[in-house]
């Protein structure tokens, strides 16, 4: 197995390939990437076998942007016999991997493969009982073990393969399943709520996203990401012209400021969480979000880069490294991450947080 498969927006899978293609060469693994428009997945094919085994045991997969999965694979398993599909993925998978904890049976995200999800579901549970049978998978799920990963792109089409769990997306398809809360003001609230799934590892929820914080929203109207600090029983400064929804400020736990989000300075000093949707240049919305951090106004961003139509992966890269030079410039330790959300569209979110202490932090991919 000398490939390795990406998952990916549609529509982004040259922004995927390239990033793959940079960060591999980086890591001394050299291939080059199979792309084709629209498929919601990206190829790289090593030149060395033993390389794609190695690309995502050594790549930290946090520090891919346009990735939602990856996983090590074959060639591609065509036209499987519609009376007996699991014995060629078995024999694909027959000393390539054995005592694996979990099987994913997935498709890529998009409209057509649809319909080829219902079919996945259902053959998930014989085929999980051939892998058990055959030693490729424990007889329970284990959540240390790698995992197992069928992608169906056609019916009777599939790449067999596997990821580490330490070095994976711990979601389905790479998507956390979320349900639009009814009393949300808009669907961007599930874009924030994301992050959090994404970017904060759910052990330290209780410590970084607790009760009785104090937070920012720049460019908040009507409220779809104050909604997800008010549900957390945070205090909440919303900032922008327009208005908030009337159920959120019943909750008293809004200040509005009918204010311009690039100008506005915190009425306290001891803010813990800065967000920010606004519809701005990336580079603007990227130093503000470091002058918050380096006057020590935050703790921790999250916010989104409204990407151009072209150039889109140079973009990301040229404002991540923006902010990389500007915290390091003035002496901020600092995590650093980025990924392009199942709910973000022509753009791309970013976390960032500051570290308090002596030694520098770095997990920027860079």
């Amino acid at each position: 197995m000398n490939k390795v498969i990406l998952y990916c927006r549609p529509g982004f899978e040259k922004e995927c390939a390239a990033e793959i293609t940079e960060k591999a060469t980086a890591h001394e693994v050299f291939g080059f990437a199979r792309v084709k428009e629209n498929c919601g997945y990206v190829m790289y094919e090593c030149y060395q076998h033993e390389d794609a085994d190695r690309l995502i045991k050594t790549l930290p997969f946090d520090t891919l942007v346009f990735a939602r999965q990856w996983f090590v694979c074959g060639e591609l398993l065509r036209d499987l016999p519609p009376e007996d599909r699991i014995t060629p993925i078995v024999c694909m998978l027959t000393g390539a991997i054995e005592r694996a904890g979990e099987l994913r049976v997935e498709v890529p995200e998009t409209n057509e493969s649809k319909e080829l999800l219902k079919f996945c579901r259902k053959f998930t549970v014989p085929l999980r009982a051939a892998l058990k049978e055959n030693g490729i998978l424990l007889p329970y799920e284990k959540a240390s073990r790698p995992v197992i990963h069928v992608l169906f792109i056609a019916p009777g089409h599939c790449y067999v393969g596997y990821s580490y769990s330490n070095n994976h997306s711990p979601f389905y398809m790479g998507i956390p399943r979320l349900k639009f809360p009814s009393d949300a003001p808009s669907r961007s609230t599930l874009k924030l709520e994301e992050a959090f799934h994404v970017f904060i590892p759910a052990d330290e929820w209780d410590e970084r996203l607790a009760s009785g914080m104090y937070a920012v929203d720049l460019g908040a109207c009507p409220g779809g990401w104050t909604y997800q600090l008010v549900k957390r029983s945070m205090m909440v400064h919303a900032v922008d012209n327009g208005t908030m929804a009337q159920s959120l400020m019943d909750t008293g736990q809004v200040t509005h400021h009918a204010a311009d989000g690039f100008r506005f300075e915190p009425p306290r000093n001891n803010i813990t969480w800065l967000v920010c949707d606004m519809v701005e240049k990336p580079a603007r919305v990227a130093n503000l979000m470091v002058d918050w951090l380096v006057k020590g106004w935050c703790r921790e961003v999250i916010f989104n880069l409204k990407l151009p139509m072209k150039k889109r992966y140079e973009e990301v890269t040229q404002n991540l490294a923006l902010l990389s030079e500007r915290l390091s410039e003035n002496g901020i330790n600092y995590e650093l991450r980025a990924r392009q959300l199942y709910h973000d569209r022509e753009e791309v979110t970013v976390h960032a947080r500051r570290i308090w202490g002596a030694v520098p932090v770095r997990r920027d991919g860079r």
